[in-house]
């Protein structure tokens, strides 16, 4: 049996609860893993099989550790699950919870013998899913820093920049470049230079040589005020006692920032006249990440050693890369204003007035907060699930329509049933794949159809499988609840447990309906969709026919077609 832990973004509390309704009766934004949780309890995993491991996401990850010993009491999460299980975990990470998951595998490599770490690395974990894992950071945190993110709450822009600004968590996913790193600091443990400052980056020459630091654009540029220190940020009684009459006229300066800028501290350093957080952020920026004694976290990602690796992402959604900002000419916290944004989508770039935008665009927009180029790069992508391999390699690539049939009755809001006929899976295998360079597929899509996309790989790595999952227009913070991805979720998790599997990851052939919530009812044929699968059975409280549409076996009968 396997144990199950779920790391995410917003949970505070140590109960499972949390993890599945932040707040009681709330709306959209509390609901977290509350479908996912259903599904599991649904087709019979034990409610103690599912650990939530949450974290205070206030807290940088060196105080995690410090004030909490958050990274001591996850490592004994894992060995308790083990003897209690009597197998390895699964882990599930969405958004910053995969940043603390990569966290806590350097801060085990400091704790355990180094002859010991694959080892306890296969004893304790079987595969690990990163569902929107912000590998080079997120925008969003630039456009939290300096104007503000409310996240739909009821408190002005210039009140949640303070607030973000406070926490030691604000730069964590601050983007980076993903040609520059820094020293290995794992090494740094074991010699005379262990106490010494390693926050300097290394870039190799194609951050010098190609436009942006691997992003589609700058991710800053931003109107310097003309005048410098406090006058460039005034107190609400200032403003109000100001004869704006008497001031000079000056012509601001304009400047623009790449990913590496924003990371290495260079943008903060070029405002630290005009804007007061700046000094702040700057001390926080090189004391919690660019000096963290386990890892610096501004840095790329090389695939960690697990055995089996999914990472999942929500694609060709309308996605922030850029932002302009200009004084405001209001007092602090609101003395920058967002005057343009740039948006990503459908291999273009556009600002938010309706300009194309010159840029280096994916073939692929991401998922409304984190770019196809950001969860793609390198080991967790289909350019990179084979980054280390150089030349022509065998890749399967599959896509399939991501949910299938429409049901009439839903057709206005767009939700789909979670099955699949097979008539349309197309895949190719020995696809080409040159070093760090995209995986184009070539597959014939229809524009008002969504698909989802897999990209597995078995051969590489022996022992070892990489795959990556795109699900077309996902949006980030509500993919963990989509229907199609907690089927896919599922799948998976029945496939590695079963002992007569016959491939290496679950069959795409067919997806037919799993549980009595897919059948419904077809008003053009008068009778229940996919009558193979359901059947009309009347239930006392059934309200309409869909709800009369029920499975005729049993969903472990139904699961036997995709070992």
């Amino acid at each position: 049996e396997s144990q199950t832990l779920v790391l995410d973004l917003k949970v505070l509390t140590n109960q499972l609860a949390c993890i599945e309704s932040i707040i009681a009766r709330g709306g959209p934004l509390s609901s977290v893993w509350k479908e996912w949780i259903k599904w599991c309890v649904e087709f019979g995993i034990e409610a103690n099989a599912i650990i939530a491991v949450p974290y205070d996401w206030r807290l940088s990850p060196s105080k995690l550790e410090e004030r909490d010993l958050y990274f001591h009491k996850l490592k004994l999460t894992f060995e308790t699950a083990l003897k209690l299980r009597g197998g390895p975990s699964l882990v599930f990470a969405h958004s910053l919870g995969n940043n603390v998951f990569r966290y806590f595998l350097e801060w085990l490599k400091l704790e355990i013998a180094p002859k010991r770490y694959i080892q306890w690395l296969d004893e304790h974990i079987h595969a690990y899913f990163a569902v929107g894992s912000p590998l080079l950071g997120s925008i969003q945190t630039v456009e939290a820093t300096l104007s503000g993110f409310t996240f739909g709450l009821p408190v002005a822009e210039g009140t949640a920049r303070m607030l973000f600004n406070s926490f030691g968590s604000s730069l964590w996913m601050t983007p980076f470049s993903k040609y520059c790193r820094t020293e290995n600091g794992y090494w740094k443990h074991f010699s005379c230079e262990s106490k010494k400052r390693h926050h300097v980056y290394r870039c190799d020459d194609r951050e010098f040589h190609t436009n942006f630091s691997g992003w589609p654009t700058n991710i800053i540029n931003i109107e310097i005020p003309s005048v410098r220190g406090i006058d460039a940020y005034p107190s609400f009684l200032e403003v109000a006692q100001a004869n704006l009459s008497g001031m000079e006229c000056g012509f601001p300066t304009h400047l623009s920032f790449s990913a590496r800028e924003v990371s290495d501290g260079t943008f903060f350093r070029a405002i630290e006249d005009f804007d007061p957080d700046s000094k702040r952020l700057l001390y926080q920026l090189h004391k919690s990440y660019h000096d963290d004694p386990v890892l610096n976290p501004l840095t790329p990602w090389e695939r960690p050693p697990l055995k089996n690796i999914f990472c999942i992402y929500g694609i060709d959604s309308k996605t922030e890369v850029g932002y302009y900002f200009a004084p405001s000419g209001k007092p602090y916290p609101d003395n920058w204003i967002i005057t343009d944004v740039i948006y990503e989508i459908e291999g273009s770039l556009y600002s938010r007035s309706g300009n194309l935008v010159e840029g280096n665009p994916g073939v692929a927009s991401g998922d409304e907060t984190v770019m196809v180029v950001v969860v793609s790069d390198r080991w967790a992508s289909k350019e990179a699930v084979l980054a280390d391999v150089i030349g022509t390699i065998p890749f399967p690539l599959l896509v399939q329509d991501l949910a299938g049939t429409e049901s009439e009755h839903n057709k206005d809001s767009s939700v789909f049933q979670s099955e699949h006929d097979g008539s349309d899976v197309q895949v190719r295998l020995n696809v080409e794949h040159i070093h760090e360079e995209d995986v184009i597929p070539d597959m014939a899509r229809s524009p008002r159809v969504k698909y989802i996309t897999y990209y597995e790989d078995s051969e590489s790595l022996p022992g070892k499988r990489t795959a990556v999952w795109e699900l077309d227009k996902a949006n980030h913070r509500n993919i963990v609840r989509s229907p199609v991805l907690m089927r896919e979720l599922w799948l998976e998790m029945w496939h590695d447990i079963h002992p007569d599997k016959q491939s290496k990851f679950v069959t795409k052939a067919k997806r037919g309906p799993l549980r009595d919530d897919d059948c419904y009812w077809d008003y053009g044929k008068a009778r229940c969709a996919w009558p193979e699968y359901c059947e009309y059975r009347y239930v006392f409280g059934d309200v309409h026919l869909g709800q009369s549409c029920r499975l005729k076996n049993t969903s472990a009968d139904l699961l036997l077609h995709y070992v």
